[in-house]
């Protein structure tokens, strides 16, 4: 009986005691333990600079997704301005293409249900084939996943713009190689509030979306972080 008692008590101070211990080492001394995730694309060093511990270190610009002007599945305009202050993850596809994008796009599906609650994660889907992806295809298409959110946008527009917005922007594959093949990456793209690229992961690939999952809480543990800076 004693036993019995024992192993309750063990049991309840380990449910007390554990999340505080993973707390204490996800912050200690108020500082989040986690490793910050890479700025991907060119950088180059700014003329200003901060101070660290009383040196001065060169501030570094960061490459940056360009202002965009797309059409989303409703019809409406859409445009970086609408991701103001947002995380969000990109990827192109088309919709009449081989298996390889519903692959992508069900762990889209996944992730987007996975972060409906929270409004600062979008999640953008842009067609390289936008003379046949049009507004009411695209929409057709998405309602096929049923998403749990309205946060995934699928984005279509002229060839221009899209495939100048993959290569300069993303810094991502997407053209048309012949009537019926376009070649494209298969790359989600995190993006974070400042419209940095801050990680790739191919849509295909389980573990890769995985590890996406995980890296968009590191970002916005690394965002509200931000928040609690300037609020004091």
């Amino acid at each position: 009986m004693k036993a019995a008692i024992w192993k309750k008590i063990i049991v309840l101070v380990l449910i007390l005691a554990v999340p505080g211990f993973l707390y204490y080492l996800l912050t200690v001394k108020g500082k989040n333990r986690y490793k910050p995730l890479a700025v991907y694309g060119p950088k180059q060093v700014a003329k200003t600079s901060h101070r660290v511990h009383g040196k001065d270190i060169p501030d570094t610009i960061y490459h940056t997704v360009q202002p965009f002007k797309l059409t989303d599945q409703d019809g409406n305009t859409f445009t970086d301005a609408n991701l103001k202050g947002k995380i969000f993850v990109a990827s192109f596809f088309y919709t009449h293409c081989p298996t390889v994008c519903s692959t992508i796009n069900n762990n889209l599906n996944y992730l987007v249900g996975t972060y409906w609650k929270n409004k600062m994660v979008y999640f953008t889907s842009i067609t390289v084939d936008p003379d046949r992806d049009t507004q009411d295809v695209l929409k057709k298409y998405l309602a096929g996943f049923k998403p749990d959110s309205k946060r995934w946008l699928m984005l279509t527009g002229d060839t221009t713009s899209i495939y100048g917005l993959a290569r300069k922007g993303f810094l991502v594959d997407a053209l048309k190689a012949g009537n019926d093949d376009f070649i494209y990456s298969d790359k989600l793209v995190l993006i974070d509030q400042d419209k940095h690229i801050r990680g790739y992961y191919s849509g295909a690939n389980t573990t890769d979306v995985n590890r996406l999952n995980d890296e968009i809480k590191v970002l916005i543990a690394e965002e509200l972080r931000k928040v609690d800076k300037a609020l004091y």
